[in-house]
Formats: structure tokens, sequence, C-alpha cells
């Protein structure tokens, strides 16, 4: 089969190299899948440098997500076990961990289903407790991960506020549904904000990015809102001021969804019900901005860590397109 390999760290196009490998052998409790569609996530560009909580042994092969077809003929979703990702033919998962891809969505959407939808879920609902009628607020709303939290506020009736960069992804945050749209590179966020809630303030903000947006962040949120915070896309990690958290009554709520894989599990399958069912009703669908095929994957990483992306990247198979 081919894989793309990473050999040593550093930035996605100069260290995946696409290679001849032998199929993967599964080891207990695990299964061969066969990859019909890989989605681009930025923890790839963060395992390739060497700068994701989980460092797999080199040689290894990123892609973190896929919709893949078991031997028995199962069409499913699957978080490869690394080193074994996804960006190659065949994989190798946790035969308990998988999830029915859902027939409402092709295998590229699928493979988009996972990852960026159960952290927003998790992030909106079980921790942030998001409600009908408030106001959310995303930042790098256009992204894989900012445009599955715009679909699943407006599922849950939110006003959604989408902070963008650049007019193309603002273009793409209206599509997906935002109530109003900021572009920071032309606009004062805070300033934004407030004007749009009439000085209130957003209920829950999820925030993806860290730096300046989690500055902004606190400066928006209303009194009793909740601050997300899903990861630093940024690169700079916060220190945030916990006398500006008290003086404000607001909430900092961290959130690790890989936790649930191994602390709830039963709970990832719940929300992979919710999400399902979501889908079948059209009321969110992931947004694939692109298909590449297999030999196109290292540019595709790299795209994603440069944030030169909209929604989804997705690695295609030859005969999966066909």
């Amino acid at each position: 089969m081919q894989a793309w390999h990473v050999h040593e760290n550093g930035e996605p196009g100069e260290v995946m190299r696409l290679e001849d490998a032998e199929l993967p052998t599964p080891g207990d409790g695990q299964v061969l899948v066969k990859v019909r569609a890989a989605n681009v996530n930025f923890p790839d560009a963060l395992l390739c440098r060497g700068q994701y909580q989980v460092r797999p042994p080199l040689p290894f092969t990123p892609g973190v997500e896929i919709c893949g077809e078991t031997e028995d003929g199962r069409r499913v979703i699957a978080n490869p076990a690394l080193p074994y990702g996804g960006f190659a033919e065949y994989a190798v998962a946790d035969s308990a961990a998988l999830l029915p891809a859902p027939d409402a969505l092709d295998d590229a959407e699928a493979a988009a289903l996972h990852i960026g939808y159960q952290t927003g879920w998790f992030g909106l609902h079980r921790r942030a407790g998001l409600e009908a009628g408030e106001t959310l607020l995303v930042h790098a709303a256009a992204g894989g991960v900012g445009s599955a939290a715009v679909q699943l506020g407006k599922a849950a009736g939110a006003t959604v506020i989408g902070v963008v960069g650049g007019p193309a992804k603002a273009a793409v945050a209206r599509e997906l549904g935002c109530d109003v749209v900021i572009d920071r590179r032309s606009a004062d966020v805070v300033a934004a904000v407030k004007e749009a809630t009439g000085g209130r303030g957003a209920d829950v903000i999820y925030d993806p990015v860290g730096g300046e947006a989690y500055a902004e962040s606190a400066k928006t949120v209303a009194f009793e809102g909740r601050i997300v915070v899903v990861g630093f896309a940024s690169g700079t990690i916060p220190s945030p001021a916990l006398n500006h958290a008290l003086v404000k009554n607001y909430s900092i709520l961290g959130l690790h969804w890989g936790l649930y894989n191994t602390k709830n599990p039963k709970l990832v399958q719940h929300c992979h019900e919710q999400l399902t069912e979501l889908a079948a009703r059209g009321a969110i669908k992931p947004l694939v901005s692109e298909r590449v095929p297999l030999a196109e994957a290292a540019a595709a990483v790299q795209k994603v860590a440069d944030g030169r992306s909209t929604g989804r990247i997705a690695v295609v198979m030859e005969e999966a397109a066909a």
C-alpha cells in the first residue's frame, strides 16, 4: 500500500513523504480499516512538528480522523491508532471506538463529522450548557473546528457571532449561518461584539485560537458567561487573569475531548447519535471546502497548518472518489 510517513519532525510540507509500505498489523482489540477519506486536522500539523500531546514513534503516518471500511464491509468513522494514521490506503483503529458513518453524509463529510463536531457538541452542551436564545461567539468561525461550532450553535437555537480573518472567510461564515460576522482584520472585535449585543456581551465563547482571541473573549463575555478553551491555533497559550473572572463573574472551561474516549466512552457514543440525527435532518453538514487525492495530502496538511483553509480539507481515495 501507499502511506505518508514522517521520519523527522518539522513542517508537514517538508517532512511528510509518500512511500510504499507493508499493510499494518492490528494489535489486540484493533481492526484494519480501508481508508475511504481522511480529514485534515490542525493536530496533524502539530504531530508533524512534534508539538502534539501525543508523540508517536518515528516514522509514523499522520491522519487522525477517517471514514473507512472494515473487512466485514461496514462503513465507519474512526480515529486511527497511531503510528498507523489515516493518510494511507489502510489504517488501524480500536474496534471498540468505531462509529457507524451516517448515511446522510458522503465519505469526505463523514470523515469530517467526528473530532470537530464532537468537540463542538461537548464544548457547547456538556461544558457550557448553551441554551436556546443565548448568544454564542465563535472564533475562527470559517475554520474546521469553528464551522462545526457555528452549525451546532444554530441548531441549538443560539444567536451566533462569527469572528474571522479576511473577506473570503467572512463570506463562508455567512453561508454557515452566522447572524453577525466580524472580520478581525478590518474591525475592532471587542467594539463590534458589544455593539451587536447591546453592550451585554456573549453568553458562550468558543475559542480554538488562544492568544489575542482569548484576550478579546475576556473583554466581551457576558455576566455569567462561559469561555470554552478548545485549543491554541494561534500558537500562543494565554495566561488568564483569575481576578478578572471573579470580578466579571464568568467561567473559564477547558475542553479536552479525547479524554472522554477513556473517561466516559458511552457519552461519545451518545454524542455521535445526536450528531447523526442532526445530519439526517440537515441541521448540520460538514463544510468540505476541498477534496484532494492521497498524493496531495502533505500540501493539504501544510495549508491547514498555515491557516489558509476554510472548513475542512479531505483526502479522498481514488476508488472512493470514483
